[in-house]
């Protein structure tokens, strides 16, 4: 597994899936005509951290800092999406009217992403909503799954990483 995580085809994996999830909430949004909301906008900002981690790992797949850093978006990326898909099934199976999300993103001041991009980042419709389900789990609810399912396949390539590099028992008495 530790020489599949330093392969590109690893990497193009990753940014391939993360991509493909991108054109899905493209295709939701522009061809069925689904209004996302303030939380799903979050998710597919989360999406588009795990495109970039690929990406990363793609040109640096041979560069361990580079590995290093895909792996760092990749992990904060996937939790923070999880994090996000959790609170909005939340919103959505326990609605009240205390528990909302905003109308619009709080992107830093510096960067407007839903000004300078409102196509794929301006919100128009409410978290509490369920616009979307297919046999009976809503779009929410498969984004838990591929969120979970991004953490834990960077379990897989990351905890062979580590025990490799762990020194051996004896490392110390094989040189004295």
């Amino acid at each position: 597994m530790t020489r599949f995580a330093q392969s590109r085809l690893a990497w193009v994996i990753l940014a391939g899936t993360a991509l493909g999830l991108e054109l899905c909430a493209i295709l939701f949004q522009y061809v069925m005509k689904l209004d996302p909301c303030v939380m799903c906008i979050y998710q597919r900002l989360a999406i588009f951290g795990i495109l970039a981690a690929g990406l990363i790992g793609i040109v640096g797949h041979k560069n361990r800092f580079a590995r290093l850093i895909a792996f760092f978006g990749w992990g904060v990326s996937a939790a923070w999406g999880l994090k996000l898909a959790l609170e909005l099934v939340d919103m959505q199976t326990n609605p009240s009217p205390f528990a909302t999300c905003s109308f619009l993103p709080e992107f830093p001041a510096w960067m407007p992403l839903h000004e300078w991009m409102p196509e794929i980042f301006l919100p128009t419709g409410m978290c509490s909503d369920v616009p979307w389900e297919m046999m009976g789990v809503t779009m929410g609810q498969y984004m838990i799954g591929a969120f979970a399912a991004y953490l834990m396949t960077l379990l897989l390539f990351v905890i062979p990483a580590l025990s490799a590099n762990k020194p051996r028992q004896g490392f110390i008495a094989d040189y004295r």
